[in-house]
Formats: C-alpha cells, sequence, structure tokens
C-alpha cells in the first residue's frame, strides 16, 4: 500500500533539489502533487521528469498574491490540500557589518513571509488531519558566522511549528520541520563556489559532517514522507534533523 494513495500534496520550490526530490517521492507513495518555482522552464522541466500526478504551477512563495493563484487553482481542481511541504527558501552569505536591507529583504520575502502565507492560504483547502511540514535548517541552532540572517529565518521557522501545532491542534492537523544538514543541491553548490577553492570547501564541509559526506535530496524527501504519512500519526510539533550528525555532537 502506497502511503499517500490519493493524497493532494504541494511542494513550493519544487523545481529542484530538495524539493524536486520530495515531489518525486510524494508521487511515487500515490499523492497528486502541485509544484511552484519562479522559473517557468525548470518548473515545468521537472514536473515532465518526475511524470504524471504532478503538476506545475509558476508561482514566487515570496508574493502572496501568486500563492493565491496557486490555491485558486486547486480550488477549482480537486479542491482540498491535504498536505503542505513549505519548502521555497533562500540561502545566501551575509557578512555581520555588511548587510543591507536589500538582502534582509530577500530572505526574510522568501523564507519567512513565503513559509506564513504558502500555509496559511492553504488551511480553508486543507481538511482536519492534514500535515504541514516546513523546511527548516540546522543553521538555525547554530552559530556559523556569515549566517546571520538565513540563521535567523530558519529559527523563525521552527518557531512557527510550535505556534502552529497550537493553533491547529483543534483539527488535528500535524506542523513539524525537517532541518537538513549539507545537502548536494544547486543551491548548496552556488553557495561553495567552483574551482580549487570550492573543492576545498566541499571537503571541509563534508569532513564536519559525523558520517564524512554531504546528504542527497532523497535523504531529506525520505523523511519528509514519513512526516506526511500516518506513519507519523502522533508527531506534531517536531523538528526532526536529517543532518548526519552536524548539529548533534
Amino acid at each position: 500500500m502506497k502511503r499517500l494513495n490519493g493524497k493532494i500534496a504541494v511542494v513550493t520550490g519544487g523545481s529542484s533539489g530538495i524539493g524536486f526530490a520530495t515531489a518525486k517521492a510524494f508521487v511515487n507513495e500515490g499523492a497528486t502533487v502541485y509544484i511552484t518555482g519562479r522559473r517557468k522552464e525548470a518548473l515545468e522541466a521537472a514536473a515532465t521528469k518526475i511524470g504524471e500526478g504532478c503538476i506545475p504551477v509558476q508561482a514566487d512563495a515570496a508574493k502572496p498574491e501568486d500563492i493565491k493563484k496557486l490555491y485558486e487553482q486547486i480550488q477549482s481542481g480537486p479542491g482540498r490540500v491535504d498536505i503542505v511541504f513549505a519548502n521555497a527558501g533562500i540561502a545566501e552569505h551575509g557578512v555581520f557589518g555588511q548587510i543591507d536591507e536589500e538582502q534582509y529583504e530577500r530572505i526574510f520575502g522568501t523564507n519567512v513571509k513565503g513559509v506564513i502565507f504558502s500555509v496559511q492560504t492553504a488551511l480553508p483547502l486543507m481538511p482536519d488531519g492534514g500535515s504541514i511540514i516546513l523546511n527548516g535548517s540546522v543553521v538555525g541552532s547554530k552559530g556559523n558566522p556569515a549566517n546571520s540572517v538565513y540563521a535567523a529565518t530558519k529559527a523563525a521557522v521552527r518557531s512557527f511549528a510550535r505556534t502552529w501545532t497550537t493553533d491547529l491542534k483543534q483539527r488535528k492537523i500535524r506542523v513539524n520541520v525537517v532541518s537538513p544538514g549539507p545537502i548536494e543541491t544547486e543551491g548548496m553548490n552556488e553557495l561553495l563556489g567552483s574551482g580549487e577553492a570550492g573543492q576545498a570547501r566541499r571537503e571541509f564541509v563534508s569532513a564536519a559532517v559525523p558520517l564524512g559526506r554531504m546528504g542527497k535530496p532523497e535523504e531529506i524527501a525520505n523523511a519528509v514522507v514519513f512526516l506526511a504519512s500516518d506513519d507519523a500519526s502522533f508527531i506534531t510539533g517536531a523538528e526532526f534533523f536529517v543532518d548526519g550528525g552536524f548539529a548533534q555532537v
């Protein structure tokens, strides 16, 4: 029996990385998945790769009007949303003392405002007993240098899971956070850079992980599928670290 058979799911930022891997895993478990992204071509290519059961909707998570259109499309189709994976996010370094307002607005706009409205706008379509998973990060619990703005957004995401768990407890809607460690994604590759310097950073990061490597998007997707399914029926308000031990020891 597929764990998400017949479920309707939303994955924001589903055109690459963790979002893509999760959308693919959701479809493999029997769900119909709406994926969002800002880049139309990349989004449509991702939906084609995932195949039947994946529906692309161009939307910027930082724009509530885009999110509203997403859920209007779902309302006119299946009419409900059983699972929301608020995954869309921006990761940027910012040296304290050099952070400007534009960077602050950009990161908080997607990582905090985007999460709020991606979830809140879904609530009228979500039946009691639904599942909400937020994509956090180990940086929300660490003090890594040049990460203050990004880390603050992920700490906010962790807080949302706690408060929304109590806000939604009467509806038995579960809210959890999956917090990845260093994961092999396009975004991570951009952060690390290329060439010899990028390779050196990659080796440094991998050595800091107790398991000695960076994770794969599919490993995060496996955790999200678990949290979305009835296998996690007594889990809510929790933060699941999928980090190879990076934030644990």
